[in-house]
């Protein structure tokens, strides 16, 4: 059939059949799914009589369409009747991924006397007269709310505050399974600046962090750099700066792999917006050797006409060389390609001209900016974000360990500092006798990574570091509109 997106769990299916009970009826479905490009992940036996057998069979595809066609592949089989198709990924969120439980029996009068009135008077009044008991005395401790204008919802563009929703409850999933953080959608019918800051101000008094999730550049600077200045939370845009800690902690282990140095390598970065910009001020941040920026308007360079500031910026502290050509002659004698930006913008025949033992981070998601199959036959290490292939890049390495170190440490601020101490205790996790071309970073279910980023974070809170940043770093609300599929997040 010649599919060119990849089979994922993403795009699930479940399908009833009633075949003939013979031999071969079991391996004919079979061979017809894989004939599709589809991948067969869960064959069951549901029923069975002396001339038919009912089967549910599960298989990953490659989009709706491609589900469809691997329908109509099996239906035309002799003796096959599908009777029923079941969308895996819909039927996880009926009714919706996430619930409230209370930590509180309330079995009997006494406890809800205790819990509610009369007896939580006495802990309000204690509250009003020191308000720093919030955190001892409420969910305060342990809250965090995922706010979001549906501005930016992982690649699929402007979509609203509703259908941002399931992305806001995952999220809230992974901070429970992962950090055991007590997280909440809040997503907001603005798409306002002025109004996101005032609500979040508003609300915030409940919880003990903030994370902004899918709003769009360049309002998602302002409203970060606003809110960190009226807040005595942490504040932390996670398409920014979880992004770019995931990045630097595969790049650190990918960089052992081949034998290389950050100081010496030269990276490109497709993608100027939000994951791109907060990735490349990390890097420069850590001394790497040299980037080319590459967005819309092309490779980032002094002399570029009508940059916005933060663009003119990159222009002046990164591409040594003023190079100013396309995206695939950027590449030719890199290091290092780092991809934010959108689906299939390279070949594998653009990646063999890169420098001996590259590194390929092709993170655009669903679709990378090159195929990991190509890219594999020229570059030494190669990573997506995609859960089913190698050296999978996902900000569920960052944030969970992220949020539960500040909250432990009730630090009032995300710094440049936890930053890179996160990035560096997801490497480590890794452990130097494991790491290989397709072991750069550690499984998300690795049960280390939380606890050791956490770790990382709250020491990095209570002893931070002295070094100011660099005077010229642009203001937030002057950063770029952000590329298109511009985040590692899932």
């Amino acid at each position: 059939m010649g599919i060119t997106r990849l089979p994922s769990a993403g795009f699930s299916i479940t399908i009833r059949i009633a075949v003939t009970a013979d031999a071969s009826s079991i391996g004919r479905l079979t061979t017809a799914v894989g004939e599709a490009d589809a991948i067969v992940t869960a064959l069951d036996v549901v029923d069975s009589d002396p001339t038919s057998v009912i089967v549910d069979l599960t298989c990953d595809t490659a989009d709706a369409g491609h589900a469809e066609q691997v329908v109509d592949a099996l239906t035309a089989l002799d003796g096959v009747d599908v009777r029923k198709v079941s969308d895996r990924t819909f039927l996880l969120h009926l009714g919706g991924k996430i619930e409230v439980s209370s930590k509180v029996a309330l079995r009997t009068r006494d406890e809800l006397s205790r819990a509610y009135t009369p007896g939580v008077a006495r802990v309000c009044m204690a509250i009003a007269e020191n308000p720093a008991d919030a955190r001892r005395l409420t969910i305060k401790r342990n809250t965090v709310a995922v706010v979001s204008d549906g501005s930016a919802v992982l690649g699929l563009g402007n979509l609203g505050p509703a259908a941002a929703l399931p992305v806001m409850e995952g999220k809230a999933a992974l901070f429970k399974r992962f950090g055991g953080v007590d997280a909440w959608p809040v997503v907001l019918d603005t798409q306002d600046t002025d109004e996101i800051v005032a609500i979040v101000k508003a609300i915030a008094p409940a919880y003990g962090g903030i994370n902004l999730e899918d709003i769009a550049a360049p309002r998602c600077f302002e409203i970060e750099a606003r809110l960190r200045e009226l807040l005595d939370i942490p504040v932390f845009h996670d398409d920014q700066h979880g992004t770019a800690i995931c990045v630097l902690a595969a790049l650190t282990n990918a960089l052992r792999v081949v034998g290389k140095q950050l100081a010496d390598v030269r990276v490109v970065v497709s993608g100027a917006g939000a994951a791109g910009t907060a990735i490349m001020k990390l890097l420069l941040r850590q001394g790497v050797g040299d980037i080319v920026a590459y967005d819309r308007q092309g490779a980032l360079h002094r002399g570029l006409p009508d940059l916005n500031p933060a663009w003119q910026w990159l222009a002046e502290n990164t591409n040594k060389e003023n190079y100013s050509g396309d995206l695939p002659g950027a590449l030719r004698g890199a290091d290092v390609f780092i991809g934010v930006s959108a689906p299939n913008l390279l070949t594998g025949d653009d990646i063999a001209t890169m420098a001996k033992d590259s590194i390929v981070f092709a993170l655009a998601n669903p679709d990378p900016e090159v195929d990991p199959r190509e890219a594999r036959k020229h570059a030494a290490v190669v990573a997506t974000g995609r859960s089913d292939q190698p050296n999978q890049i996902n900000n569920v390495l960052a944030f969970p360990g992220v949020f539960r170190g500040m909250l432990d440490a009730h630090a009032e601020e995300f710094t440049e500092e936890m930053a890179i101490a996160a990035a560096r205790a997801i490497a480590d996790v890794v452990g130097e006798e494991k790491i290989n071309p397709t072991v750069i970073v550690p499984s998300v279910f690795d049960s280390r990574v939380a606890p050791a980023v956490a770790a990382a974070v709250r020491a990095a809170a209570q002893h931070p570091a002295t070094t100011p940043p660099p005077a010229a770093d642009p203001g937030p609300a002057d950063l770029p509109e952000i590329a298109a599929n511009a985040s590692a997040t899932p």
